[in-house]
């Protein structure tokens, strides 16, 4: 499978499976899934950068577990719509997942995701360490919860 467009992705989505939403942080890649019905994203778990091929094999089994038929990552682009290092590294992450999992997976502009989290973290008085442990996952909400707003206007 290769990567492809939000839009194409809602065109190949089985009814009442499970998306989630990757935020591939550069210590940490944040995974948020959704509800069965896609309306709603929820913060699942962070793991720890590692070798891509076990990341993928445990990935591929939270997958199972979850009933999952595709992935959103988050696509770090800089301010005026430019891609950078974090980015091209973001979308060559996506492509490995795509080609290893054989799942559809699309990318989502991911701007100030992290920047957002982080002040709602910082309103909320988490202490920073607290704040550390908790924001990849939460990103990885934000990014997801985005991607399914916009499939649910497409009908």
């Amino acid at each position: 499978m290769t990567l492809m467009s939000l839009d194409a992705l809602h065109d190949v989505l089985p009814p009442m499976r499970r998306l989630i939403g990757i935020d591939p942080g550069s210590k940490t890649v944040g995974i948020a899934l959704s509800d069965m019905m896609r309306m709603v994203a929820s913060p699942a778990e962070g793991i720890k950068r590692c070798k891509f091929v076990d990341f993928a094999t445990r990935l591929e089994g939270f997958m199972k577990e979850h009933e999952v038929c595709g992935i959103v990552v988050g696509l770090p682009l800089n301010m005026d719509g430019s891609v950078g290092p974090s980015a091209q590294s973001a979308r060559q992450f996506a492509e490995n997942l795509a080609e290893r999992l054989g799942v559809p997976v699309a990318l989502w502009d991911e701007r100030l995701s992290t920047a957002a989290v982080e002040r709602t973290l910082i309103e909320a008085d988490l202490s920073r360490k607290r704040r550390a442990e908790v924001i990849d996952k939460l990103a990885a909400t934000y990014i997801l919860q985005g991607a399914l707003d916009y499939l649910s206007r497409k009908g």
